[in-house]
């Protein structure tokens, strides 16, 4: 996937199929969009691409009010789209001058002067331009004009409900980390790294380490993990005793003494990495291990 800084850095010489829009969580119905982007891109001789903005739109729009918190970094969020096919990102600085050009400027002088755009899809609700003005009728109005055409993606639903990244931030805030994966369709994921605290836990014989994530505009869910020297705990209520009967005994069929496999599991959870295992099926188990017991894609580099 090719990554450009803004419009301006892009220059196709191929058929654009395109979609636009902040994708955070890159949640079912991105998905489902990325997927329509490159099986109509296959169709046409073309490749995908996506418009995007960066930082988040409310955050430029309304400055007095940042309480906004995200579920993916720009980084994730370019990671987990060139693992789905994307050809194509283009991140374009989302500033205030930009968030005053007219939705029908916006067509003309960006989508089909710059980006050449051949296909358009978009979801259902998708607005864009001044005061959210622009919408999927006025882009369909427009494609003759501009000779472009366009397709809707309706909404992805998950057990009847409408699937949207601020209902998966809801779910997190209110800890319901397996419905809001379930939306995701993938694990929702944090990282951090280890701090020092006010050491209460080393005073009652319990050590611990605590995490700090390291984007403060990431939501993040109510439940902090606790990470014991010698029993992990979290506070979804997963102890290393419930992960060890399954866990322990395949490290130590690699030869790995319980004593250390102990501290193996508890640095994994706390450090987010696991340097100390080289084999990557290992990491990859020990990683899988854990995410199913706790609903959270703790984010190990494998």
């Amino acid at each position: 996937m090719k990554i450009y800084n803004s419009v301006e850095e892009f220059s196709p010489d191929f058929k654009v199929v395109l979609t636009l829009g902040t994708f955070d969580g890159v949640h079912i119905g991105h998905q489902s969009i990325v997927r329509q982007l490159n099986k109509n891109a296959q169709k046409i001789g073309g490749e995908s691409v996506l418009l995007t903005f960066y930082p988040h739109p409310r955050y430029v729009i309304f400055p007095d009010d940042q309480k906004l918190k995200l579920l993916t970094t720009i980084e994730e969020r370019s990671r987990m789209l060139e693992d789905y096919g994307l050809d194509h990102l283009i991140i374009q600085e989302f500033t205030p001058e930009f968030s005053r050009i007219k939705s029908v400027n916006f067509v003309r002088d960006v989508l089909v002067n710059k980006l050449k755009v051949n296909k358009l899809i978009i979801g259902y609700d998708h607005h864009f331009g001044r005061n959210r003005e622009g919408n999927f009728q006025e882009l369909a109005n427009l494609s003759d004009l501009y000779g472009y055409e366009i397709q809707k993606i309706e909404p992805q639903r998950h057990q009847d409900v409408s699937v949207s990244s601020s209902k998966i931030r809801k779910l997190i805030l209110e800890d319901e980390i397996k419905t809001a994966s379930d939306y995701l369709g993938h694990l929702f994921c944090l990282k951090g790294i280890i701090v020092k605290g006010k050491q209460r836990g080393r005073s009652i014989g319990y050590p611990t380490a605590n995490i700090l994530i390291d984007n403060k505009a990431k939501v993040n869910s109510k439940p902090q993990l606790e990470i014991f020297a010698d029993d992990v705990k979290c506070s979804h209520g997963c102890t290393i005793g419930q992960l060890d009967k399954e866990a322990l005994f395949y490290l130590k069929t690699r030869g790995i003494p319980e004593k250390e496999a102990k501290a193996l599991l508890t640095y994994a959870f706390a450090n987010n990495i696991l340097e100390s295992v080289k084999t990557p099926n290992l990491k990859r188990r020990i990683n899988s291990l854990i995410a199913s017991k706790l609903g959270v894609n703790l984010g190990f580099d494998l």
